[in-house]
């Protein structure tokens, strides 16, 4: 957890934002994504780590740069000019929001178009909506549906048969568990049925996906475990976390998928191309500070979800 969040706050000038970020025709999951992606799990980590710990600092110190990159929020107000339906401006502003970085006059704006019939009949696949819904609840704005019913048309909802799970499903129904949980903060919102149908088929899905090289995906589910009111056990997160730091380079990134790099790029640098890395090397530190912060609160007999990691009992 500690390398990968050292090598995230080495390479924090990669999630900056350029002028193809206003751009009519910027590509999105290239500016606005990553440093959403990076505030988010800042976020939760500035959460469940207590503020004198030095992985509290470094945390904190990049959401306090994302925050930057946004212009201390004036950047929501103009995108949502440009574009006033499109979703994912919300849903990166609430990542701030959830750390009590606002903007009230973005807040203020986004309501009126949230109270539309063009928002609420926007189109789109039911874990998005999922997160549109919490999005709108972690900055302030009144939901504007119901999760329980949006919950019902997801994959994960649906209680599938376990063997069609695949890729999509699986980044899918990682994405529920963390709208639901308030990104690993809480498990009051996740439906008995659908905990117990998980601690009962993520095992065998993290084996397949670490076995099939698929990095990323397997620290979403790692996070996904830590995030459960009752953890798999713990025979699989130690035998997951140890193939996980089987393939984090020695400068702390973590590559999405495939064969493991060993050797330093030909110039001493990283062994991977900053987009094949940076966002494992995130979900790698968001599912460690999950799962260490989980277990120091059981072992002080307090609650699963009332995280104060420490930096240690996961891969650096």
């Amino acid at each position: 957890m500690t390398a990968a969040l050292d090598w995230v706050a080495a390479h924090r000038d990669r999630f900056a934002l350029d002028g193809a970020a206003l751009a009519a025709d910027g590509q999105v999951n290239r500016t606005w994504k990553p440093l959403g992606e990076l505030a988010q799990v800042c976020a939760t980590a500035t959460a469940c780590l207590p503020p004198g710990d030095p992985l509290h600092r470094a945390a904190s110190g990049l959401l306090d740069f994302a925050w930057r990159q946004t212009g201390e929020g004036e950047l929501f107000p103009r995108m949502q000019a440009l574009e006033p339906f499109a979703t994912y401006p919300l849903e990166v502003y609430a990542a701030f929001a959830s750390a009590g970085l606002r903007h009230p006059g973005y807040e203020a704006a986004a309501a009126v178009v949230a109270r539309t019939r063009g928002w609420r009949l926007t189109e789109q696949y039911p874990t998005r909506r999922l997160g549109v819904l919490a999005a709108e609840r972690r900055s302030g704005i009144p939901p504007h549906g119901e999760a329980a019913g949006t919950l019902g048309r997801t994959w994960l909802g649906g209680l599938p048969e376990p063997w069609t799970f695949e890729r999509a499903s699986g980044y899918a129904l990682t994405h529920v568990v963390f709208h639901l949980t308030d990104w690993g903060r809480t498990a009051t919102g996740m439906p008995p049925d659908l905990a117990e149908y998980l601690l009962h088929w993520l095992p065998p899905w993290l084996d397949t996906c670490l076995e099939a090289r698929m990095w990323d995906l397997g620290c979403e589910l790692l996070a996904v475990a830590a995030a459960l009111p009752r953890a798999p056990a713990p025979e699989v997160l130690d035998d997951a976390w140890r193939r996980i730091a089987s393939a984090q380079h020695a400068r702390g990134a973590v590559p999405e998928e495939g064969a493991i790099q060993d050797a330093a790029a030909p110039d001493g640098g990283d062994p991977y191309p900053f987009t094949d890395c940076y966002h494992s090397t995130l979900m790698a530190a968001f599912a460690g500070v999950l799962t260490t912060g989980r277990r120091d609160a059981t072992a002080d007999g307090g609650p699963p979800h009332a995280p104060r990691a420490r930096g240690q009992g996961v891969p650096g």
